[in-house]
């Protein structure tokens, strides 16, 4: 089964690369036009923003006592931006692939569980964070729209709801259980008519609660021992937005704080708050009108917000290919030590 599920990502990622060819064609052909030591330094900081990644991970990884190399985390970390791409579902596509890692690797499925919804949070609250900040900037300059604060608004929600379950989790694992069978009931209602079956097992969610619940003891209380995980969180957007910034120079077009804050915040939360694949063709409009609103000429916004892409979405999608890759022969050695 994990072996076919591992096919079927795959297949979907090569459908969505094929579905989307010209727009690959348009980022190849827009890097080529910008400045070669510019866009070096573009990689560097993307390479920088892909271990940033693996070293959040870590740290959250630590809060449960979970101690994994970063070697690991690394494959772990691009290849879960490759399922979420693949797989789109607001980041939480790649939980599977997280349990996977955990049983392969001898760690609790439980605690490896809760890491990866903390790293969910984690990316939740810092782009909440970076919005915030860029929709002050769109505000002082009157464009402010209420797509941009309702986009904002939602993603708040979800983060605010998933906060919420692992608090209740923590403080009262009946009342959690309760309400995940209640949530697999009404999942099981909604959709009844269409499947004619159960589309998820009460006696999974009942599992997958004693499990969470597991997890959620095993986190620390000490405010101060979270402040790494989302130090680094933080820190991976200060670099995105770096990177930013970088493309505004390799292709030697003005630009100022408010507006790499205001680009980058829109293009970022509609990368989460999107039905397509990462804001697959939803990111590089709401960035490009932002940019241009900001007074990027247009010409240039699509540019910029074409190359941002391509170090962003199509490189990393391309790194997953060899992380996924790079996982199964990480598995294939454990197996191999465990014999």
């Amino acid at each position: 089964m994990r072996r076919l599920l591992f096919a079927l990502v795959l297949l979907l990622a090569v459908y969505l690369a094929l579905s989307r060819f010209t727009e690959v064609q348009q980022v190849v052909e827009t890097l080529q036009r910008g400045n070669g030591w510019w866009l070096g330094l573009a990689l560097g900081l993307q390479l920088a923003w892909l271990v940033n990644i693996a070293l959040t991970l870590r740290a959250i990884y630590r809060l449960l006592g979970l101690n994994t190399h970063l070697r690991h985390l690394l494959p772990l970390a691009i290849s879960n931006n490759f399922v979420n791409i693949a797989a789109p579902s607001g980041g939480m596509g790649g939980m599977a692939l997280f349990i996977t890692d955990g049983r392969r690797r001898g760690l609790s499925p439980a605690r490896v569980t809760i890491a990866g919804v903390l790293y969910v949070l984690s990316e939740y609250f810092s782009v909440l964070g970076a919005v915030a900040v860029g929709l002050v900037v769109l505000f002082r300059r009157n464009d402010l729209t209420a797509v941009e604060v309702g986009a904002a608004a939602f993603l708040l929600i979800a983060a605010l709801a998933l906060s919420g379950l692992l608090v209740l989790g923590a403080a009262s694992p009946p009342t959690f259980e309760r309400v995940l069978l209640g949530l697999t009931r009404t999942i099981n209602a909604l959709l009844r008519p269409i499947l004619r079956r159960p589309y998820l097992s009460e006696a999974r969610a009942h599992e997958f609660a004693q499990e969470a619940c597991e997890g959620l003891g095993a986190l620390r209380t000490n405010w101060r021992a979270y402040v790494p995980a989302a130090l680094l969180s933080l820190f991976g957007k200060a670099l995105l937005i770096g990177l930013l910034l970088v493309i505004f120079l390799a292709f030697d077009e003005p630009f100022s704080a408010g507006t790499l804050v205001a680009g980058f915040s829109i293009g970022h939360l509609f990368t989460l708050v999107s039905p397509t694949p990462s804001g697959l063709g939803v990111v590089e409009g709401a960035m490009t009108l932002a940019l241009g609103t900001q007074g990027v000429p247009l010409a240039a916004a699509t540019v910029i917000t074409l190359a941002f892409r391509g170090f962003t979405f199509w490189l990393p999608f391309l790194y997953g290919f060899f992380g996924l890759r790079v996982l199964q022969a990480q598995w294939d050695q454990q197996k191999q030590e465990i014999s």
